[in-house]
């Protein structure tokens, strides 16, 4: 003999089951291959060669002293230290670190930005940093810190703006590129380091990336959904050259006053 538990109710409606759940979307993030990116490190790699070439052949870094942040140089006219000091390096461990920083960094920033877009933070964080050093500090500075810092304020600034798209890992990564800001720049304050350069490609970055970054957008219909970037590229060229026109225009400023 069997009996049913709990008893059936022959005057009880029979339950419907519950509704399917949704299935699953995963939506397409921007690909391609960051050739942007893999220019910096190939352009900034044989500067440095020509830097060693020159020490080898004449015993003086003359790539350097031509392009090397020099207060007393860019008083005299020579400008173009605004940005060549970010394609040079003083030292194989200098450009190792810098080249690793950007090779982490800079595929994903280049894929959500685009190419151009991705090229002129690179170049407006690295002359903000320049114009930092040149106004608070006094003395000689190269290398490409400064536009490292500006794409480590623009990956910040990204996670930030898109913090209810990504959800909790947003949050995770933004807590990390903070604690990663704070103890490069902690490590800043040791002899020998530009930490004002630093600090100026951080703000340059962080500009940029706030009123010219990528604002992204769910696009298309399930199960086909994609990452689109609304923002035009127009603005990201007109923030660019606000950007470079207001720290230049301050370098001037402050050149001319001294």
């Amino acid at each position: 003999m069997s009996f049913q538990y709990p008893p059936k109710d022959p005057d009880a409606s029979p339950v419907s089951p519950p509704p399917p759940r949704p299935a699953p979307y995963s939506v397409r993030f921007p690909q391609g291959t960051p050739y942007v990116t893999y220019a910096l490190l190939a352009v900034t790699v044989v500067v440095y060669l020509l830097q060693m070439a020159s020490k080898q052949l004449s015993g003086i870094d003359l790539v350097a002293m031509w392009g090397m942040k020099s207060n007393v140089a860019i008083e005299s006219g020579q400008w173009w230290r605004l940005v060549t000091p970010m394609f040079l390096h003083g030292g194989i461990f200098h450009i190792g670190f810098n080249m690793y920083a950007l090779y982490v960094l800079g595929p994903g920033l280049e894929r959500f930005y685009g190419k151009w877009s991705y090229l002129l933070l690179y170049l407006v964080a690295g002359v903000a940093g320049n114009v930092f050093s040149f106004i608070f500090s006094t003395y000689n500075s190269l290398g490409a810190s400064t536009a490292i810092f500006g794409l480590l304020a623009a990956q910040g600034v990204f996670l930030y703006q898109h913090r209810d798209m990504f959800g909790k890992s947003a949050q995770r990564s933004l807590l990390n590129v903070i604690f990663i800001a704070v103890i490069n720049f902690v490590i800043g304050l040791s002899p020998g380091i530009d930490n004002w350069g630093h600090l100026g490609g951080f703000v340059g970055g962080a500009l940029y990336a706030w009123f010219a970054g990528p604002k992204l957008e769910i696009s298309g219909r399930p199960p086909d959904l994609w990452l689109r970037n609304v923002r035009s590229q127009w603005m990201s060229l007109l923030v660019a050259l606000f950007d470079l026109l207001l720290f230049v225009g301050l370098a001037m400023v402050i050149g001319g006053a001294r």
